[in-house]
């Protein structure tokens, strides 16, 4: 008897206990919930029955696994999630057990709730014959895979394991030349040949399949295998090839997973004729009405997005121009201008949660004649008001990044006004791509910090702590409710502060100088807290931080760096330190200190035992000299780094100090033995230089004494000559 269908993972199994546990006390939330969830089905349906597509007929039903085959796989799939074999050997033998067991279950197992995960560790271990075995067996049902909930999931593992086979194959052709194997599983076919089998299985129904809820998923991931473009998710939340909701399955010790990486890599020239095959197809069956209710569709647009950077990636800028294309059938109107179908367009797309996701890729990858057009016409005097708005704040983003100089500076005029409101909504994003590109075309960002100086001022001028949202009043250690809290506003108020510091000048040193006036208390508040210790990470180790700044940001932690090395997140600011003490290698010898102080405490942490290796502390507890010698080495100097206060004055230097200053200034940093050298030879230089101008007085004074004696003798002579002359 088939069962219900259920959420797959043991988070919903948690998620039904805990409501059976709740009772009858949320019996109307429930059912509020079931009526939100029902009408938003119904609305996502009335949206598919609006596109005009090619709709297959019902799923097939491939049968279910009887209870004795669910107990082995699901025994399998622990053994395999765990890894724990003895060798490779054993692995292997198990995987051919598990296969032999599995042949003629294949589809019942990818369709199985429980099951469908073992499917998806077997591909993750297969080789490239076993690989191919599963293409075979799963030919002729791709199209009803891909629509259903578990059975997608091993169609996009098993395209992207075999993507690099396909490199493999187009690299040493001679693999496809064995001989023919007494194994009547071996599939002599190459695999470029199976995926083009697989997508002339799902082309005639291209258009259904960009709206379907599991398909449109394993087909954003097969135009991505057929152009060669790197396959990997940029961040955890966000991602136009997978779900928010997919679950991460992957194997124990191993580095393939599904962590969606898939490197750049050459494909034969059919796959590049498929792709334009597909993306005619799919401009060629939906007209523009279609193509644009795609664009608000929120399983449609990622696809859509796709479809529309392949297009102007591979097949060139030109394809604006081609009546066939995307591109075209969504901007038709050459110029774009106000009153036409195409301006509509845009300007409906600028505000639309989703929506707004295609304007952005149709910004970033349009050709400069069109992008310049779209600027000109629509976004040139809006600036300031879509850097204020929430959803168009990112449009804006992408438009800054493709803008030139003269450009980039009336936009600054306008958005940099508008800066105390953004601060005040905590929309900081766009401010920090704001900078980035000031700093990239040269422009001045002096207005930028005068605004951010102004908005996040305290009672002692610019005050970082408002910019990271870190409370002055200690609160459980920079921790909320025994929670971490790594809300948006943070994680953006952080990655603004960073962005600060790697602009050198004025902007720079608004963290700079804000960080070193905190106190111990606060600092170590800071370096506790998980989105806060990345700026001050990335304050120790800035390139434009001074040696002064981070002997004053260093030396606030002193008597908190063994609690600090023992905190998850305080950890990797004490790392941080090591890269932040070069030059100032006396403090780091001090941070030594206290580590081998709470050596006992450390060992016993994992996040402590960390710190201790990054450190090397056990070759400074075992042999301190040379402990000692490695790290004034690294530091860059043998001790303590003067500070004249003689506001440049290079008279008040010693002359060996002078020469590392100006090491110093130009970004050289010496080492102790290439100091102990330049130091050696100064003095050489000037002990011969005292030997010199000694030889050069005594010679003048035997000179001055043989003129002298000449002299004389000349004066005889002479008197000789007169009287003879008489």
């Amino acid at each position: 008897m088939p069962k219900e269908h259920k959420k797959r993972g043991r988070r919903e199994e948690h998620k039904k206990r805990k409501r059976e546990a709740d009772g009858a006390d949320d019996a109307s939330k429930r059912l509020k919930q079931e009526d939100e969830v029902e009408s938003v089905e119904q609305g996502d349906a009335f949206q598919d029955e609006a596109v005009d597509v090619t709709r297959p007929g019902g799923l097939t039903y491939y049968g279910m696994l009887d209870d004795d085959e669910q107990e082995y796989f699901k025994r399998a799939d622990e053994m395999l999630e765990l890894n724990q074999f003895d060798d490779p050997e054993a692995r292997k033998l198990f995987l051919d057990s598990v296969y032999k067991e599995a042949d003629g279950k294949e589809l019942k197992i990818a369709n199985s709730q429980s099951c469908s995960r073992l499917l998806e560790r077997l591909i993750l271990l297969s080789s490239p014959d076993q690989l191919k075995n599963l293409f075979q067996k799963f030919n002729g049902h791709f199209l009803n895979l891909v629509q259903h909930r578990f059975a997608s999931h091993c169609c996009e593992a098993l395209f992207i394991q075999a993507a690099p086979v396909v490199t493999l194959e187009l690299a040493e052709p001679q693999t496809l030349q064995t001989p023919p194997s007494s194994d009547p599983n071996v599939v002599l076919v190459s695999m470029e040949t199976l995926f083009l089998y697989t997508l002339a299985e799902l082309e005639e129904h291209l258009g259904y399949l960009m709206t379907d809820r599991f398909a449109s998923h394993v087909l954003r991931v097969l135009l991505v295998v057929l152009s060669g473009s790197p396959l990997e998710k940029e961040n955890k939340n966000k991602s136009v090839l997978q779900s928010k909701r997919k679950e991460k399955v992957g194997v124990a010790g191993t580095e393939r997973g599904q962590d969606w990486v898939l490197e750049k890599r050459p494909v034969p020239a059919s796959f590049l004729e498929a792709l334009e095959k597909m993306i005619k197809a799919s401009a060629s069956t939906l007209d523009s009405q279609n193509l644009r209710l795609l664009a608000t569709h929120p399983l449609g647009n990622p696809t859509l997005q796709l479809l529309l950077k392949l297009e102007l990636a591979h097949f060139g800028k030109s394809k604006a121009k081609d009546e066939n294309s995307i591109i075209h059938k969504l901007l038709p109107d050459d110029p774009i201008a106000e009153g036409t179908e195409s301006a509509a367009f845009i300007n409906g797309l600028v505000y639309d949660s989703i929506g707004s996701r295609l304007l952005e890729t149709i910004i970033e990858s349009a050709p400069g004649k069109l992008f310049k057009s779209i600027y000109s016409e629509f976004f040139k005097d809006r600036m300031g008001s879509l850097a204020r708005n929430e959803i168009a704040g990112y449009v804006a983003s992408k438009i800054l990044e493709r803008l030139g100089k003269d450009d980039l500076e009336e936009a600054v005029a306008l958005i940099v006004e508008q800066i105390p409101n953004l601060v005040e909504r905590n929309r900081t994003a766009i401010i920090k791509t704001l900078i980035e590109r000031c700093t990239a075309r040269g422009v001045d960002t002096t207005p930028i910090k005068n605004q951010l100086e102004v908005a996040y001022a305290g009672a002692n001028g610019f005050e970082v702590t408002r910019l990271l949202r870190v409370s002055e009043s200690p609160v459980d250690d920079g921790k909320q409710n025994g929670k971490n809290d790594h809300s948006p506003e943070k994680v953006h108020g952080s990655l603004l502060a960073q962005t600060m510091m790697a602009v050198d000048g004025p902007l720079g040193n608004l963290v700079f100088d804000s960080l070193a006036r905190l106190s111990p208390e606060l600092s170590v508040q800071l370096a506790r807290d998980p989105t806060a210790s990345r700026t001050l990470q990335a304050a120790l180790t800035a390139e434009h931080a001074s040696v002064i700044f981070r002997r004053k940001m260093i030396q606030q932690f002193y008597g908190h760096v063994g609690e600090l090395a023992l905190d998850p997140a305080a950890s990797h600011v004490i790392d941080a330190i090591w890269s932040g003490t070069h030059g100032l290698a006396f403090i780091r010898e001090r941070i030594a200190e206290e580590l081998a102080e709470n050596e006992n405490s450390m060992r016993e942490s994992f996040v402590g035992r960390a710190v201790w290796r990054n450190w090397r502390m056990d070759l400074y507890k075992r042999k301190r000299g040379d402990w000692v010698k490695q790290s004034r080495y690294t530091a860059g100097n043998d001790g303590f780094q003067s500070f004249p206060e003689s506001n440049g004055d290079s008279s008040a230097t010693p002359p060996h100090r002078q020469s590392h200053a100006q090491n110093q200034r130009g970004g050289k940093h010496l080492s102790a033995i290439e100091l102990a050298r330049q130091r050696h030879a100064a003095k050489a230089a000037e002990a011969k230089k005292k030997g010199l101008s000694t030889e050069k007085r005594v010679k003048k004074e035997k000179g001055n004494v043989v003129s002298g004696a000449g002299g004389v003798e000349s004066t005889k002579g002479k008197e000789k000559a007169s009287v003879a002359a008489q």
